[in-house]
């Protein structure tokens, strides 16, 4: 494992040759190092990589598993995943051995986690990386097992509470709001439980005239880019029912923005936009703030309340499964428990009278 000294820039350089996936051999160069053991470490690291052992570094592991990755996931998942690992996973293992990653290293992991003040909810995310790119791992790269199932997850997968608005806390804050597009944005975020990408990449040809939201497509800003994606989900495609009254403040609003093209934006602000109204109106109404993501709980909380069953809100909020609205909202439903109640003993107490009157006709 030779490695060479670069006499013209003062550096060592690595150059080898090896076989790849499909059998063909290949010539590796890489220049730039400072010493000659990092370039035969490169080397080595390499060579593991490429026959898929458990020597190679977790570091080498991370680099090799978001190639993979690229050709699977949306660029926005990706930049996400990225971040976690590039800020509170890798700076941890990255010159370990993917076999010498044990359940003890994980732990000592946990236990800096848990010294933050990330939500629950958010550590059970970063956890969730960790443990995915091991499990990658254990299928490719011969790694006996995940020490993440030996030392258990942290976190929670569900926050211990929810802010939301009553309908009167919203009307109490909406008669604040004064700027012709944050009004709309809010009243789409709290009539029809969008979530705030894909209000973002609303276009006037999403308004139909049946009086329904097409959701077929989501915005994120990835490094300061703005990018159209489609929505979280194969779910998250759907048509959104509107009332009246909103579908008519939606069309007036778009008649007023001149030279409008029916598939421009119908919002160029941004998530911060909207976070920063909701704190200014809910301060002057005197209401309590909420974040912008708990006015699709709000929606989906008035849904309830009215009465509607959680298939039907599964399908309006565009979830995956109902199992995820019940995991979110079924603490909600027993509160109708004893309404229920009430109405069975209705139902028994008319079915009673009604035999003991046909008994006192007969």
């Amino acid at each position: 494992m030779p490695a060479y000294k670069d006499e013209e820039r003062g550096t060592w350089y690595a150059s080898f040759y090896y076989t790849d996936w499909m059998g063909n051999r290949k010539l590796k160069k890489k220049r730039g190092f400072k010493t000659q053991r990092e370039a035969k470490e490169f080397e080595r690291d390499f060579l593991n990589k490429e026959q898929r052992d458990v020597d190679i570094t977790f570091e080498m592991l991370v680099e090799e598993y978001f190639k993979d990755l690229e050709t699977r996931l949306k660029k926005t998942t990706i930049e996400n995943k990225k971040n976690i690992f590039e800020t509170k996973i890798t700076p941890y293992f990255k010159k370990l051995k993917i076999n010498q990653i044990n359940a003890t290293s994980v732990r000592m992991w946990q236990n800096e986690m848990l010294k933050t003040d990330y939500a629950p909810t958010y550590i059970k995310t970063i956890h969730n990386q960790l443990s995915a790119i091991l499990n990658y791992a254990v299928k490719f790269y011969n790694l006996p097992s995940n020490p993440c199932r030996i030392t258990g997850s942290i976190g929670k997968k569900n926050a211990d509470s929810m802010q939301i608005w009553t309908l009167e806390e919203y009307k109490k804050v909406i008669a604040c709001e004064d700027k012709p597009a944050a009004f709309i944005a809010l009243e789409i975020l709290f009539w029809c439980g969008l979530r705030e990408g894909e209000l973002l990449a609303l276009t006037p040809a999403d308004v139909t005239d049946e009086k329904k939201l097409k959701i077929t497509k989501s915005l994120a800003r990835v490094k300061g880019e703005e990018i159209i994606s489609t929505p979280k989900t194969p779910k998250s495609i759907r048509d959104v029912s509107m009332p009246d009254f909103l579908y008519n403040e939606i069309k007036d609003y778009i008649s007023r923005i001149y030279g409008i093209q029916p598939t421009d934006r119908l919002f160029y602000f941004t998530k911060g936009y909207i976070k920063k109204e909701i704190e200014r109106c809910s301060a002057l109404a005197g209401v309590k703030r909420i974040r912008t993501h708990d006015l699709r709980h709000s929606h989906a909380s008035l849904l309830i309340e009215m009465g509607y069953n959680i298939f039907l809100i599964s399908e309006r909020l565009g979830h995956e499964k109902v199992d995820t609205t019940m995991n979110i909202y079924g603490h909600l439903y027993p509160n109708k428990q004893q309404a229920l109640a009430s109405d069975l003993d209705k139902i028994n107490y008319t079915e009673i009278n009604n035999i003991s009157q046909n008994n006192t006709e007969n």
